[in-house]
């Protein structure tokens, strides 16, 4: 124990040595690991950032939630648009039927939307997406009233010309003022305001925060309810996903008189469709990062390489004096296999440091969250220790298997 304790004491010394001695020619080596190390990190960071943020805005469609809509969620250059464009749309009128058939379903809400221009006696907002529900959407979608209240069932079953704003939108209406209470106006309609919603920040697109809420039948005055609509189910507790899927598909069959050699007129749309859609992208980025930072980890590593063999020259007769008094071959190729390490380690350590600073001006400077875990720190340890293995094994060997007669004999 006390000779690796050395070993390692050494190393560092020597490491240290060699970066005082000279600075140029470490900083030049290193910097392949540095860039290296801050690719394949930094392409991680952002990746599980986004796809942390992604999946909360997937998850905000309820992971249990099914959405019967006219258009399946496909992907993909060969999407078959011509095989959907003429089925029938997605009906309010649909859900009630389909209300009072289910036995697997917890809740139902239809809910459709559109741009519309929302105006206070202060401000004028256009193109401000206006979401119209039916009462039991709260019950399908994470929302958190941060002032106010929902629709009550009776406003929403009498299309009541009351409104629920996302938090942003209330903000630039009333200037940060309470806005529960008063009056706006959407498509030149008065709609009393009712509740203001939580903040939730920039999720990827899927936020509220930029949304107004209005009962689905308060809608049918200024836009068609029955265009681009769509019905999200819930599945009672027990209940399998595929089960609820099973019993609204024959639902649906029946209420379109879809005989049974007719193809479905409609899609169930799950967000595991979404998720594993990204998944996929994900995976082929993270390929795509480790060859960016396999390059850069490839010359930081023949930088490390390089750095070694040099030191090695200039140590051949230090090390012949070492094994004449009596250091073992492990005991040279330790050190010199330490001290490799220990400035791979360095690189790394510095490509971490400027990624975090990303991440701080990312997160402060421009709004957008980006962690460095301590998994991604790990990986970059890692990454830079076996770089310097790799790159400190072939000089460290070379050093070890010295003549101490012809070292001590040599002059650089």
């Amino acid at each position: 124990m006390l000779i690796i304790i050395k070993l390692i004491r050494e190393s560092y010394l020597m490491a240290a040595a060699e970066i005082s001695v000279n600075k140029t020619r470490t900083f030049l080596s290193l910097l392949g690991i540095t860039i290296g190390i801050f690719c394949v990190v930094s392409v991680f960071t952002v990746f599980d950032s986004m796809e942390s943020t992604i999946k909360s805005s997937i998850e905000s469609l309820g992971n249990n939630v099914v959405y019967i809509q006219k258009w399946p969620w496909l992907f993909g250059d060969d999407y078959p648009w011509w095989k959907y464009v003429n089925r029938p749309e997605t009906k309010l009128e649909e859900l009630k039927k389909l209300q009072e058939r289910s036995q697997t379903a917890e809740a139902m809400a239809f809910l459709t939307g559109t741009n519309r221009t929302v105006k206070s006696l202060k401000h004028s907002l256009k193109n401000v997406t206006v979401l119209a529900v039916s009462y039991d959407f709260f019950k399908l979608r994470n929302m958190e009233i941060g002032e106010g209240r929902y629709f009550s069932p009776l406003e929403s079953n009498n299309g009541r010309n009351v409104t629920i704003l996302g938090n942003a939108i209330a903000q630039k209406l009333f200037d940060g003022e309470p806005a529960v209470g008063r009056q706006i106006k959407i498509y030149g309609l008065n709609t009393e305001v009712v509740g203001v919603l939580a903040k939730e920040g920039n999720n990827m697109g899927e936020s509220f925060d930029e949304e107004v809420i209005v009962p689905v039948l308060f809608a049918a005055n200024f836009l068609n309810i029955d265009r681009d609509g769509s019905i999200a189910v819930i599945a009672k507790e027990g209940i399998a996903k595929q089960e609820l899927i099973d019993e609204l598909t024959g639902i649906m069959r029946s209420l379109r008189k879809l005989s049974p050699g007719m193809e479905d007129n409609f899609s169930i749309n799950e967000s595991s469709t979404i998720s594993t859609r990204f998944d996929q992208f994900f995976r082929i980025m993270a390929v795509i990062g480790w060859v960016i930072g396999g390059f850069s980890l490839l010359v930081g590593g023949f930088g490390i390489a390089n750095i070694m063999f040099v030191s090695v020259k200039e140590r051949t007769n230090m090390i012949g004096i070492q094994k004449a008094l009596g250091a073992k071959n492990y005991f040279i190729l330790l050190q010199f296999l330490f001290e490799a390490v220990f400035l791979s380690l360095l690189g790394g350590i510095l490509g971490l440091f400027i990624i975090f600073i990303f991440t701080l001006i990312s997160t402060y400077a421009f709004d957008f969250r980006l962690i460095l875990t301590f998994a991604n720190i790990i990986l970059g340890v890692t990454v830079s220790i076996i770089i310097g293995l790799i790159a400190g094994i072939i000089p460290s060997y070379s050093a070890a298997r010295m003549d101490p007669v012809e070292a001590m004999r040599s002059t650089f």
